[in-house]
């Protein structure tokens, strides 16, 4: 089981930012900000943080892992469009415009690259969610 996320950045100030808006719409806000990172929890439980921003401990320049993509649930498909729309304004890159990926299914995907070339992932399953709601 995953017990946090982290996100190195170059810049915190901007990654903050990004970060703030980017996740807004899948619940997280900023609950903490020190001098190496910003950390996001759901706003419902802002003691539970999930995901971090932050400096690289070692103080080298902070790089994308090739292959490395993080994926956060989606509440709703506005929430997920959102994620995408917010991404792109604020600085990211279309790695996949909100959708399915594969024909006929329930799943919709978004995918945005950071400035510091992260990956981000957000996901949003219709049928799981009505499955929950009955």
């Amino acid at each position: 089981m995953i017990g946090y996320v982290m996100i190195g950045t170059n810049d915190l100030d901007r990654g903050a930012r990004f970060y703030d808006a980017l996740l807004a719409p899948l619940g997280l806000v900023q609950v903490e900000r020190v001098e190496t990172y910003a950390a996001y929890a759901p706003k419902a439980a802002k003691d539970a943080i999930e995901f971090y921003v932050t400096r690289p401990f070692d103080q080298a320049p902070a790089t994308p892992g090739n292959g490395t993509m993080i994926a956060l649930s989606a509440p709703t498909m506005q929430a997920l469009e959102q994620f995408h729309r917010l991404g792109l304004q604020n600085g990211g890159s279309d790695e996949g415009a909100p959708g399915p990926r594969e024909e006929g299914s329930s799943i919709c995907y978004a995918y945005i690259r950071d400035f510091d070339g992260n990956k981000i992932c957000a996901f949003y399953d219709g049928v799981k969610v009505q499955a929950a709601d009955e």
